[in-house]
């Protein structure tokens, strides 16, 4: 086993980190990291961003949101938690997840900590939640990593993953504490979480394991790879299945329901509907909207390129962005 220290909380680095040694510079053993972020939302490969997060929150909370190769749920991690990954060569197409956490189970018990993997992609302490993981494949290589709550904000991870704000006050919060739990509450003696990291890290490489120090080369192509697979608009919003969604906004001229079929992160059609008032035709208050990114600056661009700022009744452009794509 070699392991590699990132030397980074950016999330797109470790993303781009990890396609680096699973794709352009495999190495001859199996590649260990251990890394940690700022606060990030990492959705599925498969999901649809809008059912899983609170765009809103995480905005004004400074949470980033990115989109894993892997498939599964929407986590939440900030600097109170660390993620590992498992880069290794393998010619098998079924997914197993317990090689993987066996590992992590034996460094977690040396420290105290009596975890158990749940069968299907966790791990448990107490019978509830301190991590998940994924699991991808790159050509004949397997990408595993997982998330490990050590000290992670609780009510901020319920906060950001749940989009109806009614639910955050009246069950996420709650819900998210029956089901989740600290590592840090669990441990015999306390610890900080670089002596956690260090621990995990010794138990996990072993005697026998090896370092790699990352060179100038690797660093620059890994921050352009992060850049150019991760970071963007196109890559959390573009890759998810396409969907339909119905918004309604509520203004001094009327309220307005927005009917719109989103693919690819465009929005692909779109009907108006509402009492609001408008020098327009309804088509064309849908056209308006066909062929721009679901984001709500483009949204709003294209109804003031459109005027509609000035053709809807008492309701600008700022406003119904915000109601559509908020």
């Amino acid at each position: 086993m070699i392991y590699i220290e990132t030397g980074s909380t950016d999330v797109c680095w470790n993303f781009g980190l990890e396609y680096y040694f699973a794709v352009e510079k495999p190495l001859p053993d199996t590649v260990f990291l251990f890394w940690r972020t700022t606060p990030t939302l990492m959705v599925g490969r498969y999901q649809n961003v809008l059912e899983e997060v609170d765009r809103a929150y995480a905005a004004a909370h400074g949470i980033r949101i990115v989109r894993r190769m892997s498939g599964g749920g929407t986590i939440y991690t900030d600097l109170g938690g660390w993620q590992f990954t498992f880069i290794e060569e393998s010619r098998g197409e079924d997914i197993q997840f317990q090689r993987y956490l066996t590992p992590v189970i034996k460094a977690l018990g040396e420290l105290g900590v009596e975890a158990a993997f749940n069968g299907r992609n966790d791990l448990l302490v107490a019978g509830r939640k301190i991590s998940g993981s994924a699991q991808y494949r790159l050509g004949t290589r397997v990408v595993h990593h997982g998330s490990l709550l050590f000290d992670t904000d609780l009510e901020q991870m319920a906060a950001a993953t749940t989009v109806d704000p009614y639910k955050i006050q009246s069950k996420s919060i709650r819900s998210v504490r029956e089901r989740v739990t600290n590592i840090a509450r669990h441990l015999p003696v306390s610890m900080d979480i670089e002596a956690f990291k260090d621990s995990m890290v010794g138990c996990i490489l072993g005697t026998e394991g090896a370092r790699y120090a990352l060179t100038e080369v690797d660093c620059g192509r890994i921050a352009a790879l992060g850049r150019e697979r991760f970071s963007s608009w196109e890559s959390v919003y573009s890759q998810g299945p396409g969907f339909n969604i119905q918004r309604t906004g509520r203004f001094p001229g009327g309220s307005m329901t927005f009917c719109l079929e989103v693919k690819k992160g465009v929005i692909r059609r779109a009907a108006v509907t509402g009492d609001f008032f408008s020098a327009l035709a309804g088509e064309e208050l849908g056209a308006a909207l066909e062929g721009c990114c679901y984001e709500r600056t483009a949204v709003e661009e294209a109804l003031t390129r459109r005027g509609l700022d000035r053709a809807v009744y008492r309701v600008s452009a700022a406003e119904m962005a915000r109601a559509i794509a908020e």
